[in-house]
C-alpha cells in the first residue's frame, strides 16, 4: 500500500479509502488508484484489515424456522424480510452470513460483528439460546416484557388483532375462533388484542391452539370444530397458511365463506391475495423490517444507542 501511495501521489490512508470506493474520496482520485492497483496487481487483503480492525465485516443472520413441505425457506417469510436486510447491509458494506439453528454455534457466526435473529422462538427460547454468543443482537418478533431489554423490531401485533376483532363485531360476528400458537410472543400479541377487544363487547372467543402455521394444520383445526359440532362464525387465523386451510375444510364441509363463516388471515402474502375467494387479512410490511433490523444491528455494533421499534400494520378486506 505504501508503493502504491508513492505511485499515486497520495497517503496510504486515500489508497486504503479509494480500494473501499469511500466516498471521503473524489471520484478522480479513486479512479486513478484504482487503475494503479490493477496495472501492478494489487489487491486489499480484507482479511488482514479485518485483523487490525478487530471487525469482520460480517452480520450472521439466523432464520429460527422449521421448514416443511407445507411452510417452506422461499415463502415471503422469510425471504422478504431478507431481501431488506440483505440490500441494507450490502449497502454499508457489511457481507451477510445466512445460517439456520443448527449452524448457529459455528466459527464463522461467532466470528460475525453483530447478529440479526428471524423469530424469537417458542417462549423466547431462541433468543436466550443466542445469548449465549454476546454479539450485538437484533430480533424479529414481538416487544418483549418486563425485564427484557433486547432489541426488537416487529410488527404492532396487538394492534392486528385489535383490528381482526373489530372487523367481526363490524359485520354482527358473534361466535369467533382463534387459530395459532400463543407460545410465541408474536402470536400471543395477536391473540391478547383479539381477545381484549372482544371481551369490551362481552364476547370470550375460542382458542384453538395450532403448533404448525401451515395449510394443512388449518384443515385440521376445522375439521376438530365440527367434530365437536361447536357453533362459529368466525376465524381469526395467525397466518395466511392457516386461514387458508380453514376456508379449505370450511368448503369441504358445506360452509360458504364469507356467508356462514367470515376468515381473517396475518401476514398478507401473494398466496393469500390470489386464493379464492380472496383472502382478508392483516398486513404487515416485511421489507421495511428488513431494512429496520440491518440498520439497528450496525448502529449497535458502532456502539450507538438504539430502540427496539413496532412497525403499522393494515387490515386489508377482501372477500373472505
Amino acid at each position: 500500500m505504501a508503493d502504491l501511495a508513492e505511485l499515486a501521489g497520495v497517503s496510504k490512508i486515500t489508497v486504503s479509502r479509494a480500494l473501499s470506493e469511500s466516498p471521503l474520496v473524489n471520484a478522480e482520485t479513486r479512479e486513478r488508484v484504482q487503475a494503479l492497483a490493477r496495472k501492478h496487481g494489487y489487491k486489499l487483503n480484507v482479511s488482514a484489515r479485518n485483523l487490525r480492525l478487530r471487525r469482520s465485516h460480517t452480520v450472521a443472520v439466523i432464520v429460527e424456522m422449521k421448514p416443511s413441505s407445507g411452510r417452506t425457506m422461499w415463502d415471503p417469510y422469510p425471504l422478504s424480510l431478507l431481501g431488506g436486510i440483505t440490500q441494507e447491509l450490502t449497502s454499508a458494506g457489511y457481507s451477510v452470513l445466512l445460517t439456520t439453528r443448527q449452524d448457529a454455534g459455528n466459527a464463522s457466526v461467532q466470528a460475525a460483528d453483530g447478529l440479526i435473529l428471524l423469530g424469537q422462538g417458542a417462549r423466547q427460547e431462541a433468543v436466550r439460546l443466542y445469548d449465549r454468543l454476546g454479539l450485538p443482537m437484533v430480533v424479529w418478533g414481538a416487544a418483549g416484557q418486563g425485564g427484557d431489554n433486547h432489541i426488537v423490531v416487529g410488527s404492532d401485533n396487538r394492534q392486528g388483532g385489535i383490528s381482526a376483532a373489530e372487523r367481526f363485531l363490524s359485520i354482527g360476528r358473534r361466535n369467533p375462533v382463534f387459530i395459532g400458537n400463543p407460545d410465541h410472543p408474536e402470536m400471543a400479541q395477536r391473540l391478547f388484542g383479539f381477545v381484549d377487544e372482544l371481551a369490551g363487547h362481552g364476547i370470550k372467543p375460542l382458542l384453538l391452539r395450532r403448533v404448525d402455521f401451515t395449510l394443512e394444520s388449518g384443515v385440521d383445526a376445522v375439521r376438530s370444530l365440527a367434530e365437536r359440532k361447536v357453533r362459529f362464525d368466525a376465524i381469526f387465523a395467525c397466518s395466511d397458511l392457516l386461514a387458508m386451510g380453514a376456508i379449505r375444510a370450511l368448503v369441504e364441509l358445506g360452509q360458504s365463506v364469507p356467508n356462514d363463516v367470515s376468515v381473517i388471515g396475518y401476514d398478507d402474502t401473494p398466496l393469500g391475495a390470489s386464493f379464492l375467494p380472496p383472502l382478508s387479512t392483516v398486513r404487515q410490511n416485511w421489507q421495511e423490517g428488513g431494512v429496520l433490523l440491518a440498520r439497528k444491528v450496525l448502529a449497535l455494533i458502532q456502539g450507538q444507542a438504539v430502540q427496539s421499534q413496532m412497525m403499522a400494520t393494515t387490515l386489508v378486506v377482501r372477500s373472505t
